[in-house]
């Protein structure tokens, strides 16, 4: 067979296995929004298990599909390596992760950088009335004297609109940022000052776009979470820090 005909059988090849996962995706997408209208369904795509498909419900977790849609089933798809077992969904989190804090503008965050050489940025999700939040941000001047930037989205637990939104929105809202939400995470009171064009209630929305059930919540550069507090120490060691 000539070159050019192996490639138009491939290419051939090619476009019904897509137009079948389409069609898959198709009947998924239709049988479930069936069955719970209140699903809103972001994507539907092949998992690495031949007739399974993963889909991601918006604000809730990816679940897995047969092809025909009639049964799906909750948790994490692992793979058998020779080395042990991999979390194929939390890889797949973890991309998803560095693609949504890619999308966060530096302006829209409040930032602790180093004085010298910047060797590792983490974003944190945090609210100011929780109490691991506070310890942590006593740990910010000596991540900060480790080379770690400590970049934080606003995330206040209660929701958008509740006493914890104002204080951390005033916070944002503030002529210096870094110095309102310190005085915060040190139980001291700032004014109230809520303008209207603050990022709260947009950082709050990602946050659970991003999988955050609590505070604070730390996504490294790799898009991996640790969720709660961690020290100094502790965060330099796993990030390979000496």
């Amino acid at each position: 067979m000539k070159l050019t005909q192996m490639t138009a059988t491939l290419l051939l090849l090619l476009g019904a296995v897509q137009l079948q996962a389409q069609s898959a995706a198709d009947v998924i997408r239709g049988k479930l929004q069936q069955a719970r209208p209140d699903f809103t369904i972001e994507s539907v795509q092949p998992s690495v298990v031949e007739g399974i498909f993963e889909v991601q419900i918006s604000g809730g977790p990816v679940v897995y599909s047969t092809a025909d849609g009639d049964h799906f089933f909750l948790g994490d798809l692992f793979s058998v390596a020779p080395t042990g077992l991999v979390n194929l969904a939390e890889q797949r989190r973890d991309g998803d992760r560095k693609v949504l804090m890619a999308g966060v503008k530096d302006e829209d965050m409040i930032v602790f950088s180093p004085a010298g050489e910047v060797r590792e940025r983490i974003v944190v999700f945090t609210d100011v009335d929780c109490f691991y939040c506070q310890k942590l941000h006593q740990e910010v001047p000596a991540m900060n004297a480790k080379g770690i930037e400590v970049a934080y989205v606003a995330y206040p637990r209660s929701g958008i609109g509740g006493d914890s939104y104002r204080k951390i929105a005033s916070a944002w809202c503030a002529d210096n940022p870094q110095v309102a939400l310190t005085k915060l995470k040190n139980r001291e009171n700032i004014a109230e000052n809520v303008c209207s064009k603050n990022p709260v209630a947009d950082q709050y929305m990602l946050g659970q776009k991003a999988g955050v059930r609590g505070t604070p919540a730390l996504v490294l550069s790799s898009g991996s979470m640790i969720p709660g507090y961690v020290s100094a120490d502790e965060l330099a060691q796993r990030l390979g820090i000496n």
